[in-house]
């Protein structure tokens, strides 16, 4: 199974949030957005202290089919980390070797970020075809993976940075791009 299965998520949530979370009443906040627009799923990044105790609120509230994934992983410390949390994903902004191992290793579907053409090539070494395209406005966004769908048709991207409401839609109208994720949708 291809990256533990992250295509089911990919492939079931077009549109994925990417939360910065700081405290409990800003949990709320991005909640009631997300569930306002019909959308069944949240990628809470790592960048605050809050972050972990966010999806340990998650976790205890009914949101039935609510897929929970936890973002900016960086280091191997911090999946151990999430793994304890029954995470249901993992989104990463690049790609090591011992990052892509470890994350094999779990059994949780992730993402691994990439902007390069050797970084792509890096990540089909390591068995890697579902890829995050991180930051997608300053990596040269649609044309980038237009171009991106010639050299690797068999990848499949997830592109995030930059992607507002008024652009969301074409990047999920390429064939190579499964879903888009971003914070347009949460401001």
């Amino acid at each position: 199974m291809k990256q533990n299965g992250i295509n089911d998520i990919l492939s079931t949530n077009k549109v994925i949030p990417v939360a910065t979370i700081h405290n409990y009443e800003d949990l709320v906040l991005q909640l009631e957005k997300i569930q306002h627009a019909s959308i069944s799923c949240i990628e809470i990044t790592l960048r605050t202290d809050y972050a972990l105790t966010a999806i340990e609120k998650i976790k205890t509230m009914d949101l039935p089919n609510f897929k929970i994934g936890v973002g900016t992983v960086i280091r191997p410390e911090q999946i151990e980390m999430v793994h304890a949390l029954d995470v249901d994903f993992i989104v990463s902004p690049g790609l090591t070797e011992k990052l892509v191992g470890e994350l094999h290793k779990t059994g949780i579907p992730f993402i691994p970020g990439v902007s390069t053409v050797s970084e792509i090539m890096q990540a089909l070494e390591w068995h890697c075809s579902f890829l995050k395209f991180f930051p997608a406005h300053l990596s040269g966004g649609i044309e980038a993976l237009k171009a991106y769908g010639q050299l690797f048709p068999s990848v499949t991207f997830c592109p995030t940075g930059g992607i507002t409401s008024s652009t969301y839609n074409d990047f999920l109208s390429l064939y190579n791009v499964s879903s888009v994720g971003g914070s347009w949708m949460l401001k």
